[in-house]
């Protein structure tokens, strides 16, 4: 066949499935032919064409028909485009569709920063390592960035700093990558959010022993190695033995009392301490590796995951429970608002948190945390000096308080005097939210701070997943695992709060979701206020707490934006693209 028929054989093969009929009219169209169904190709070749497709191209194809749902779906196609975007990706490695999982990973992996320094507030984007396998975690500390894939390799990510014209230091792009180690299933530093003291990196790996000295038989052992942030030189490494098996690492305490905590895979925690003063000093010593308090205590616990900063440790069970470890008597009064059942001479006696459903996941801060349970709701609790609880107030909380009209997070995360929650509306599309204080630039678009949850000036990745800030920038990971789905439960109708009582004899509710009980206490705080700039700013805060979706909230901002110049007297005219 010639190249002048190809054109001609195009235009006729026709898509005739039996899902979705021939195409409308091709009968009355003369002179062209009989259309050719596609579905007389070899399934091969419509598999490898379709697989030079892009993925979003792809994806978007197989939500046509039932005929082409299956052929997108096809691991072949996944094969051959994971292939094409990870070469060096050998293994399949797993899931239902490990292909799929693969491709997917791949193509959605980056990670994302906003420097809060400097004339220039824009989203950029790092170097991504060819050889990573999608992006698992990340951790930022003084100088570079290390990011853990889901293959177990741990990557070193070299930045580039440059002084600013304002005498500021500004982060560029990440300039190159190097591998730092590989059989790495957890990293962890210094737990306090200033980046200036993470000195070292503890690596959480797996590693093959010898078994004798002078055999040539091995076995799989868990270790810890530590590795300077500033070089990725490793100046220390504890082997534990071959029956122990961990899948998480956390650290708390100061640099000379540094306490290593350790998950197992059955859920008991371990620790031991270690003086980082004397890493980087030639000579070995012995740890010793002990059981925590909260295992030997309560044996029948089993914790699924931590959290901690430099004076508590949170303890999240497999069943949903909340255990704190707290180390000082200020971080405790800021977090239950009395020191009546503090012991400062039992500082690891777990304190169980009273909580009404299944907790998922938490952020902890320095004196505040976030929890979210099963049904999608955010609880906070402790110091609320800022705003950094979200309550709409700055009155501090003993207990888990609920964020009403903020629900079904992506991820949490929580500061020094700041929240940040990652969000996604009923259009799929993902928005930033926060709260507490905005000074350097931590709250883009509110440089004065807020009370309440509002949406920050970011534009969120489509596939963002995860999230970090330091002082001088805004971190957020991208990552699609499709083995993941959304873990949230519907709430029952008698838990919702504000809903209230059906009517005798209707048999249904009035005003389901407490709308109307909503509404007319957003109109209560907005004639609480004294002046009209006030009122505008609450009705911001207030757009922000509403379920809507994010054109309408962006509509609502640019509006009162307006209004709010208009009555300022700044700003008569249309607004520019620049604000």
């Amino acid at each position: 066949m010639g190249e002048k028929a190809i054109p001609s054989l195009r235009r006729r093969v026709k898509r005739s499935c039996p899902s979705c009929g021939p195409e409308p009219g091709g009968e009355e169209k003369k002179g062209r032919g009989n259309p050719i169904s596609v579905q007389l190709f070899p399934p091969e070749l419509v598999e490898h064409i379709i697989s030079f497709l892009p993925v979003r191209d792809v994806v978007a194809l197989g939500q046509t028909c039932h005929y082409f749902h299956e052929v997108c779906d096809a691991e072949g196609v996944w094969r051959r485009i994971c292939r094409k975007l990870s070469p060096r990706l050998r293994e399949q490695g797993s899931g239902v569709r490990p292909w799929k999982r693969a491709a997917i990973l791949n193509y959605t992996k980056g990670l994302y920063f906003q420097a809060f320094g400097g004339r220039r507030r824009c989203l950029n984007k790092s170097v991504a390592p060819l050889l990573a396998h999608g992006y698992r975690r990340f951790l930022p500390t003084k100088d570079h960035i290390f990011i853990l894939d889901y293959a177990g390799t741990l990557f070193f990510l070299k930045n580039a700093l440059v002084s600013s014209t304002l005498g500021q230091i500004q982060w560029k792009r990440a300039c190159r990558y190097v591998v730092l180690c590989r059989g790495a299933k957890d990293f962890a530093s210094d737990p306090r959010c200033d980046t200036v003291y993470r000195k070292y990196l503890y690596v959480l790996a797996t590693r093959e022993q010898l078994e004798v000295v002078g055999t040539t038989g091995s076995r799989v052992c868990d270790c810890v190695e530590v590795y300077l942030q500033s070089s990725g030189q490793r100046v220390f490494k504890m082997t534990f033995h071959h029956s122990m098996s961990f899948k998480q690492i956390v650290l708390v305490g100061q640099e000379t009392q540094r306490a290593l905590l350790l998950l197992t895979e059955e859920g008991k925690i371990y620790s031991l301490v270690v003086n980082e003063t004397q890493l980087d000093q030639p000579r070995s010593y012995t740890v010793q590796l002990a059981l925590r308090k909260v295992s030997r205590c309560l044996p029948h616990l089993r914790v699924a995951c931590m959290a901690s900063n430099q004076s508590s440790t949170l303890y999240i069970t497999d069943e949903g429970g909340v255990y704190f470890e707290v180390h000082t008597p200020g971080v405790y009064r800021d977090l239950f608002g009395t020191l009546q059942a503090f012991d400062p001479l039992d500082q690891q006696m777990p304190l169980a948190l009273s909580l009404p459903a299944k907790i998922l996941f938490c952020a902890l801060g320095y004196n505040h945390l976030g929890l979210v349970d099963e049904f999608g709701r955010i609880f906070m609790q402790g110091n609320n000096r800022y705003g950094q609880l979200g309550t709409g107030d700055k009155m501090d909380r003993g207990e888990p308080t609920q964020v009403y009209y903020l629900q079904h997070p992506i991820a949490l995360w929580c500061g020094l005097n700041h929240s940040l929650v990652l969000s996604q509306g009923l259009d799929f599309s993902k928005e930033l939210l926060g709260c507490g204080c905005g000074a350097g630039g931590r709250l883009p678009g509110w440089p004065k701070g807020s009370a309440s949850f509002v949406k920050l000036h970011v534009k969120v990745p489509l596939c963002a997943c995860s999230l970090c800030s330091t002082r001088e920038c805004l971190y957020m990971l991208s990552s699609h695992d499709i083995e993941q789905h959304p873990a949230y439960r519907d709430l029952p109708a008698s838990k919702v709060v504000g809903t209230p009582e059906p009517s005798p004899g209707s048999g249904v509710l009035q005003d389901p979701g407490g709308t109307a009980w909503a509404c007319k206490e957003y109109l209560s705080q907005i004639y609480s206020c004294s002046t009209l700039q006030d009122r505008m700013e609450k009705m911001k805060e207030i757009v922000g707490w509403m379920p809507l979706l994010a054109a309408q909230k962006d509509f609502f901002w640019e509006a009162l934006d307006m209004l709010q110049k208009a009555a300022g007297g700044v700003g008569q005219g249309p607004p520019t693209p620049e604000s």
